[in-house]
C-alpha cells in the first residue's frame, strides 16, 4: 500500500500505522479513508495529501 504526504504540512500517512488517535486502523488503505477525516498535524482535508 502507497504512502500519502500532506502537501501543507508534510504528515506521511502510512497504511501500515494508519491513525489510531484518528479512528483509521493500522492496514487501512489511502482510498478506504473516509473522506471527511483531517490530517492529524494541521487539519486539511484528503484533497491535500499527494502519493508519496
Amino acid at each position: 500500500m502507497d504512502k500519502y504526504v500532506c502537501t501543507v504540512c508534510g504528515y506521511i500517512y502510512d497504511p501500515a500505522v494508519g491513525d489510531p488517535d484518528g479512528g483509521i486502523a493500522p492496514g487501512t488503505s489511502f482510498d478506504d479513508i473516509p473522506d471527511e477525516w483531517v490530517c492529524p498535524v494541521c487539519g486539511v482535508g484528503k484533497d491535500s495529501f499527494e502519493k508519496a
